[in-house]
């Protein structure tokens, strides 16, 4: 298996990835236990089966990990490349059959993104990905967003709801920040905005995929969205343009 460290290519980083989604498919593809696991709130049981298969190919890798089912471990140091990652984004989704549910995997070292990938794991073959100044891609062909610059014209992805109508064209509540955020990146929303807060597995490699795409990101109280720590929560938004942003921004400020 390969072993990455800083030194590693973006393309290199990206294939332990790739198998990491692998593996990650496999199990969920095979799941028909759908309970929760009792230790924590809203935790199935398959969120931990998916985080150990996961940690199996980072960890022989020589990647540390944050995982929001396991936290911090593995060997982090100034060498290291550090995976944030969420095995399952959407779990509810994926208990109910909706074909809406994602493993999202941000790879990243001390000076920032180096590649990532979110995959619809509904199926095996539905992937969004980007390295550090190498463009985005939906299932290998580069994505661009809309020109959307008006709210009043935007069809916006949302985590919560707003208390009032904030003037936008259309709003969509899909279930799964890391999907929903790449829909952004590939121009099929406007923008997404987060009405409450996440932590950094559901939105790190989305993020980084809008912004190599030429999205525009951002976070709601002007904080920097890559955190290693398991208990800070961030607030992102991405749009298609500048203005856009800003309209989103304060749609969530008057939330």
């Amino acid at each position: 298996m390969t072993r990455l460290s800083v030194a590693s290519s973006n393309d290199d980083i990206l294939r332990v990835l790739h198998d990491v989604a692998d593996a990650t498919y496999a199990v969920l593809a095979g799941n028909s236990d759908w309970g929760l696991s009792g230790k924590r709130p809203t935790q199935y049981s398959v969120d931990l089966r998916a985080d150990a298969a996961a940690l199996e190919v980072l960890h022989g890798a020589g990647c540390a990990v944050l995982s929001e089912e396991s936290g911090r471990t593995g060997e982090w140091n100034d060498d290291a490349i550090i995976v944030v990652m969420d095995p399952l984004d959407g779990s509810t989704n994926a208990s109910r059959r909706v074909p809406w549910y994602a493993t999202a995997l941000a790879a990243v070292d001390a000076s920032g993104h180096r590649a990532s990938l979110v995959a619809n794991q509904f199926t095996n073959t539905d992937r969004w990905t980007a390295t550090l100044g190498g463009g985005a891609f939906h299932n290998g062909v580069r994505i661009s967003p809309s020109n959307c610059d008006q709210l009043s014209q935007a069809v916006v992805g949302v985590s919560g709801l707003p208390r009032k109508h904030p003037g936008w064209a259309q709003f969509r509540a899909l279930g799964a920040a890391a999907l929903d955020i790449c829909l952004v990146a590939q121009g099929t929303l406007d923008g997404w905005v987060d009405l409450s807060s996440h932590g950094v597995w559901d939105y790190l490699a989305s993020v980084h995929i809008c912004a190599e795409a030429g999205a525009v990101v951002g976070e709601v109280q002007g904080r920097g969205l890559i955190v290693t720590e398991h208990t800070e929560r961030r607030s992102p938004v991405v749009a298609a343009t500048p203005q856009l942003l800003t309209s989103l921004r304060n749609v969530r400020t008057d939330a």
